[in-house]
């Protein structure tokens, strides 16, 4: 199985039991954000699977580091401001793809498949404009 698909499944797993075991919607930005705004027991585990994604992201590291490397052929400055429009997009829209993509779909959201499809429609369109520039 190819580590992708293996890697969406876990996803798609992780996100429904989310969703069946508690009733929270595995939407990252979501999350990230009330760990940063909110008090109290909300923040608390928002900020305990926030931090299992950071320990995630290290164990994978500590097991095969190819994993992490920056194959976009950018340098660090573009990386971090592409992802820092990411998440000014994600505030702007509502929510993540993981929030809209993956949890809303998969409840059959109409408001998570218009974004999307927005959020897929922009990111092709900015693809096409930018691509040029850099070959």
């Amino acid at each position: 199985m190819a580590m992708p698909l293996a890697g969406g499944i876990l996803i798609g797993i992780a996100a429904a039991m989310m969703l069946l075991f508690s009733g929270k919607i595995a939407g990252i930005s979501g999350i990230f954000g009330g760990m940063l705004f909110q008090q109290g027991e909300k923040r608390t585990w928002r900020s305990a699977f926030v931090a299992g994604l950071i320990a995630g992201g290290v164990q994978l590291y500590s097991i095969n580091t190819e994993y992490f490397e920056n194959s976009s052929g950018r340098g660090l400055v573009a990386v971090t401001m592409a992802g820092l429009v990411v998440g000014i997009g994600t505030r702007v829209g509502g929510g993540c793809t993981s929030g809209h993509g993956v949890c809303g779909i998969g409840r059959l959201s109409a408001r998570s498949l218009v974004a999307t499809v927005t959020f897929m429609v922009a990111g092709m369109a900015l693809v096409a404009l930018v691509q040029p520039l850099y070959h």
